[in-house]
């Protein structure tokens, strides 16, 4: 029977406090994204505050070849966060009862049990939208003392970069609008109504709004002139002095002015569900700098998924856990360069047609030889927020690492579909000897090359012709 949460983590602050006490060294295992970098950043911090000797490290993906390297590895004792659902069995037979998952990814039933996976799905909580990896970290920071409430901020980040603002106007729910609450009344956060444009403290604001493609705008979303000119004919201030004004610097009466042109482009476009995509709450940093892409919540997220997708996921969590002088400078770097690597993958898949495989329930996308394997989350996103691609299922596949596929599936905006992408990845990729899994709308799979054809045929019987 499994245990209450509350419980599993008194388990998991004596463990952590008996590991302090006879002085064994803790090795934390995250993954790369957002989701990956923030829960690794929050629990080593609060480790670190605890007296611990910690390490931490990432990986693009959990595998038994990671479980070998831990079990090799000189540290005691191994915390695992956002990684890890599917391999109890396997970290039970390597490290005995050495180690903790805490993870918010579909499991199994049968690993419920297990009182070292602390995972939301065994608590009622759905992982998907309820609560994150770095809610599940924060979570068990709050255990090991409650003066981490402070890192419910960077738990607030790592929500928001696996996009569980689901609620109402992209509200949170479940333990995360407990996360948000808290970080609110500690005055590390705002939360406000708000448009929803990308780059909110950072990009000018004919930019802001030509990259803003959630919700895509026809005519608008990727065309900067068209945008700029609407801006122009609305009378507003586009420049302060010789320098643009951002998003953020809007006063209400601007962005009423801003809504009623955009509202007039789109006139018989959807304008409605349009408009309805773009109101809603921000979630500002008050004590990061004004214009720095810390301070907007979304935009922070994008630069950590930027920082583990281009190989540079030491600047993300050294930045998480408070590093504010150069290696700030370094993450913008990162972000622009990340910008221009997804432009230039997304053009070429634009391009060569051929690659794109559509049904009416599917598009099924070859991103082999132009797409990396630690860019398939970002791209698979991007082309299923594509207003073409409603309501359908994407699955992007690429080469992987030691002759492997790696595949990245996703629902796209008001896809109905019954299919969980966690279970499908999963089941298939087990039929073929390979691994998959993490939630009903955002799953991935790896197989060996070999088994490629195979598993095709198993999502053509599966999705592509459902």
């Amino acid at each position: 029977m499994s245990k209450s949460l509350d419980e599993s983590l008194s388990i998991f602050k004596d463990k952590i406090s008996e590991c302090i006490k006879s002085q064994k060294s803790i090795s934390i295992t995250t993954h790369i994204d957002c989701d990956g970098l923030t829960s690794g950043s929050i629990i080593t911090k609060a480790l670190i505050r605890a007296g611990a000797k910690c390490t931490v490290r990432t990986s693009k993906e959990f595998s038994q070849n990671v479980i070998d390297s831990l079990k090799q590895d000189s540290r005691d004792f191994h915390i695992v966060t956002d990684l890890g659902g599917g391999f109890a069995n396997n970290l039970d037979e390597s490290l005995g009862e050495n180690w903790f998952v805490l993870d918010h990814h579909q499991i199994s039933e049968n690993e419920h049990d297990n009182p070292r996976v602390i995972n939301a799905w065994k608590y009622g909580m759905d992982g998907g939208t309820e609560i994150c990896a770095g809610g599940m970290a924060y979570l068990a920071g709050m255990a090991l003392d409650e003066k981490n409430s402070d890192l419910s901020a960077v738990a607030v980040v790592a929500a928001l970069g696996d996009r569980q603002d689901q609620g109402e106007r992209k509200s949170f729910t479940g333990k995360n609008f407990e996360i948000v609450n808290t970080a609110k009344e500690l005055g590390l956060l705002e939360i406000d109504l708000d448009l929803l444009l990308v780059g909110r403290e950072t990009r000018s604001l004919p930019d802001s709004l030509a990259f803003t493609s959630q919700p895509f705008i026809e005519g608008l979303t990727w065309n900067r002139d068209t945008c700029l000119s609407l801006l122009n004919a609305s009378g507003i201030q586009l420049k302060d002095g010789g320098r643009w004004r951002v998003p953020a610097e809007l006063n209400e009466d601007e962005k009423r002015i801003v809504i009623e042109k955009i509202t007039k482009f789109t006139t018989g476009k959807n304008a409605t569900e349009i408009m309805s995509e773009l109101i809603g709450y921000t979630y500002t940093f008050p004590r990061e700098d004004k214009r720095s892409f810390l301070r907007d919540g979304r935009e922070f997220s994008t630069m950590l998924n930027s920082c583990g997708r281009i190989g540079k996921s030491g600047v993300g969590m050294a930045i998480c856990m408070g590093d504010r002088n150069k290696i700030l400078r370094e993450g913008e770097t990162i972000l622009a360069q990340y910008r221009k690597l997804i432009r230039e993958y997304m053009n070429v898949l634009t391009n060569e047609r051929w690659r794109i495989l559509e049904s009416e329930t599917c598009v099924m996308v070859n991103g082999e030889g132009i797409v990396p394997e630690t860019m398939t989350e970002t791209i698979s996103s991007l082309i299923a927020g594509s207003p073409k691609n409603s309501g359908k299922i994407i699955i992007l596949r690429t080469k992987g690492e030691e002759n492997t596929i790696k595949f990245s599936s996703r629902k796209s905006f008001g896809c109905k579909s019954s299919i969980n992408l966690s279970q499908l990845m999963r089941t298939g990729a087990k039929k073929f000897d390979g691994i998959g899994g993490g939630h009903d709308a955002a799953a991935g799979a790896k197989i060996t090359k070999d088994k490629l054809n195979d598993f095709l045929d198993y999502l053509d019987v599966n999705v592509l012709n459902m």
